[in-house]
């Protein structure tokens, strides 16, 4: 048996090159790709990602390849009805450290299309650094006493973010349900009802998955693409739920106003500095535009309604639920996302 001769570095360069050529050609044949995940809660911080499901798209919106898969995350998986997975096939499923770079190879220089985006790219990204983190640890046991340090990979590193139900929002869609298939609904698409059913108990998560995962495809293609809430990856990082929120927002639920709290806004008054504000969903222009707007002239931002609360920002005026419920029944006014900038300009 002969040993195969090493490559000169001129082969390995023309390998490496081969390799990337063959990438970039995926790509062009498919730059987006759908993501849905099931998971065992609401945060990416308490909750692990137990399936996941991707299309890849074409630029038109065809299905070029898809994947799915059921992880094991090794701790308590809740109840079925979260996720519709059995004990059986979680006994049967793989970690997701064995999945990681199949996974990173389907996002990786894409653009995803989420509903829901902080809660399933907190969900992947999160499960991504966590797998990566067991995997170096086991590489440098493996490894230990020789020289050098081997590298296990690294987070997806997709080149945009589109999610679904914010730009359900901006197009002004009155969402009494921001579930897939309500707003698949609310957009014209046939879809089986939102609510549980007994039937949809009974089918193969899988089967679920995978149609949720179409109808957020067929939801991002009924939307109008010049209201597409877009995200660069860069300018996100995780809140203290593990949201992947805007840095925009996260540092402004950090932030520390110096001045003591006025009171609740009085309508036809002026906002005065360190005064809280919350934003609703039920918003059209972009979040981080509010959030911002608020703080540069001394506002207090907040996730929640509370007390102290002095202001919500919403468009919403009538059937008032979720913040804008909450806020009315505080006695907190509610003021439109044009009206708080136009506030804010005047302080």
């Amino acid at each position: 048996m002969t040993n195969k001769p090493a490559q000169t570095p001129q082969e390995r360069e023309a390998a490496r090159r081969e390799r990337r050529e063959a990438r970039e050609r995926a790509i062009a044949a498919a730059p987006f790709a759908v993501v849905h995940a099931e998971t065992t809660g609401i945060h990416p911080s308490t909750a692990r990602m137990v399936s996941l499901t991707i299309l890849t798209l074409s630029p038109e919106g065809e299905v070029v390849d898809d994947f799915f898969a059921i992880f094991n995350p090794g701790t308590d998986t809740g109840p079925r009805h979260l996720h519709g997975i059995s004990d059986e096939e979680f006994v049967q499923a793989r970690t997701f450290e064995r999945s990681v770079r199949q996974v990173n190879a389907l996002l990786d220089g894409r653009t995803l299309i989420m509903h829901n985006m902080p809660r399933t790219w907190g969900f992947v990204l999160g499960e991504s650094k966590s797998a990566l983190r067991t995997l170096q640890r086991r590489s440098r046991n493996r490894n230990r006493g020789r020289r050098g340090r081997r590298r296990v990979g690294r987070p997806p590193r997709p080149v945009a973010l589109i999610d679904t139900l914010a730009t359900a929002r901006r197009m002004g869609l009155p969402l009494e349900d921001t579930r897939v298939r309500a707003v698949a609904r609310e957009l014209g698409i046939a879809a089986p009802s939102p609510v549980a059913s007994k039937e949809r108990a009974l089918l193969p998560a899988e089967t679920v998955s995978r149609e949720t995962a179409s109808l957020v495809r067929a939801i991002y293609l009924a939307q109008d693409p010049n209201v597409l809430a877009t995200y660069d990856p860069t300018s996100l990082k995780a809140d203290r739920f593990g949201l992947q929120r805007s840095i925009v927002r996260v540092d402004a639920m950090d932030a520390t106003v110096e001045v003591e709290n006025p009171g609740v806004f009085v309508p036809g008054n002026s906002l005065q500095p360190g005064m809280e504000f919350v934003v609703s969903p039920d918003v059209e222009l972009d979040p981080d535009l509010i959030i911002s707007s608020g703080v540069d002239v001394g506002l207090k931002y907040s996730e929640k309604v509370s007390r102290q609360t002095s202001v919500l920002v919403c468009n919403r005026t009538s059937e008032l639920r979720g913040k804008a419920m909450h806020a009315d029944r505080k006695g907190i006014p509610l003021v439109s996302d044009e009206e708080f900038l136009e506030l804010c300009r005047a302080v």
